[in-house]
């Protein structure tokens, strides 16, 4: 038996835990890093990184497709599927030994095996106890099934699509949030016909209903299938594809089932209740400043409620190091952290829906205003038509701001600034945006609000 002792140990090397050590280091705490896989976690190796990188290339077929429209002459002859694999394990690569080299350079110490708390100070890794004054719960999430819906053969999750060396003809998606949409949005781009499942009202159920809605309408103008309002029955297999049955006795037949139906907390078995970390259907529960029921050990990232995002457990990690340091990080409610969607066309938002917005502050004392991008010179550029919208409280400040349409992920900043320092339209109004950009759509909204529109009526 050997034993190492830290400042601070990390238990899981994904967003919330890599961000926790480099900043813990940064502020010159002696850190242990403990993960069973890579560093980088779900996001880099299995999520955000790789599909976004699928994407990409979902766009550059769509743009070589439909190229003619923009004076340029290109064939489109198909996905090279192991091309495709080859450029997004390439930049997975990059982006790991990069972080690999970052975390060497910050002198913390990665401990590579999988570890269990055994007490408020000590992680059990094999034969060894790592000790650490404070101790740092990251250990992630996994792709959730459904009651009596087991994975294999031709029922996936995103893991085992993202390794799929075809193209199916046929895709059934269950799911209609962030992952489902995205994979629908990639597969449809290749080339497969594409059937979404959600039981709710809505696709992206989780955005503004009027976002929801666009969304809709431009997923089906792409022949984009879906199924809304109906649950999911059951699904069965056999060699000529799977065959999901709705509860209203509809029956879809695709080549592959995608289970998108969200991501639980990897916490099962890693000794955290026996320590007598509070819980909640698996989720640690934690205060406002991200310290569970046990003093001293904290928790970030997706095993903490709320969303599932990795800037969100960026953001975590970097507030616990801190609160450790006593600098009194400011808490970022989830509301107000940003979201986006990167699907064609993209969807991204911060703060509170207009229906929240009006139950939060009352019908009357909340004004919203939708800019069409159709007024906006660079989309007309670029081809993408959407919508962005400002939810303001009168003579109160911007409390949302929802956009879609095509790279409007890269716009969500700046409406995080406004919601997050609370600023009113009439603050924003005099600010200048660069002509021409998709910026400059938010402009129109933020001076809308503050009525004195330029290009809106």
């Amino acid at each position: 038996m050997s034993e190492q002792d830290f400042d601070v140990v990390v238990l899981g090397g994904g967003s919330g835990g890599y961000a926790a050590a480099l900043r813990a280091s940064e502020l010159g705490f002696s850190v242990g890093l403990i993960e069973k896989d890579k560093v980088g976690g779900t996001c880099l190796h299995r999520g955000c990184i790789p599909t976004k990188a699928l994407l990409h290339a979902a766009e550059v077929a769509d743009v070589s497709r439909d190229s003619s429209k923009f004076g340029v002459k290109t064939t489109f002859e198909g996905i090279d599927i192991a091309g495709v694999t080859s450029y997004r394990e390439g930049i997975v690569a990059k982006k790991y030994k990069g972080l690999q080299g970052l975390i060497k350079a910050r002198k913390i110490t990665t401990i590579a095996d999988e570890g269990r708390l055994t007490s408020p100070t000590t992680v059990q890794v094999g034969d060894e106890t790592i000790t650490g004054k404070n101790i740092i719960l990251a250990t992630g999430s996994y792709s959730r099934s459904l009651p009596g819906l087991d994975i294999g053969g031709r029922v996936m999750t995103s893991e085992h699509a993202l390794q799929l060396d075809f193209v199916p003809e046929r895709v059934a998606i269950l799911g209609g949030g962030v992952i489902g949409v995205e994979f629908a949005s990639v597969w449809k781009s290749f080339g497969s016909e594409v059937t979404i499942i959600e039981g709710l009202p809505h696709l992206v159920p989780a955005e503004d209903e009027a976002i929801s809605k666009l969304m809709e309408r431009a997923f089906r103008r792409r022949g984009i299938d879906f199924s809304l309002g109906v649950r999911f029955a059951g699904v069965t297999q056999d060699d000529s594809g799977v065959h999901v049955s709705l509860e209203n006795g509809t029956v879809i037949d695709a080549d592959i089932l995608l289970v998108a139906v969200g991501r639980g907390p990897a916490t099962s078995g890693l000794g955290f209740e026996e320590v007598g970390v509070a819980m909640d259907r698996g989720f640690v529960t934690t205060d406002d400043r991200l310290q569970t029921s046990v003093p001293g050990v904290y928790a970030v990232g997706d095993i903490v409620p709320g969303l599932q995002l990795a800037h969100r457990g960026f953001q975590q990690g970097i507030f616990v190091a801190e609160e450790l340091a006593g600098l009194k990080p400011v808490i970022i409610p989830d509301i107000n952290v940003p979201k986006v969607t990167y699907s064609d066309p993209e969807v991204a938002s911060v703060g509170l829906s207009e229906a929240k917005a009006k139950e939060q502050y009352g019908d009357d004392k909340i004004t919203a205003y939708d800019y069409n991008l159709a007024g906006n010179g660079k989309s007309e550029i670029i081809d993408t038509s959407g919508l962005i919208k400002v939810v303001r409280v009168n003579d109160g400040p911007v409390v949302g701001v929802h956009m879609i349409g095509a790279r409007v992920g890269e716009l969500i900043s700046e409406g995080q600034l406004a919601v997050n320092w609370e600023a009113y339209p009439e603050d924003i109004a005099p600010l200048v945006h660069a002509h021409p950009t998709q910026s400059e759509a938010l402009g129109e909204a933020f001076m809308a609000l503050a009525g004195k529109p330029l290009h809106a009526l």
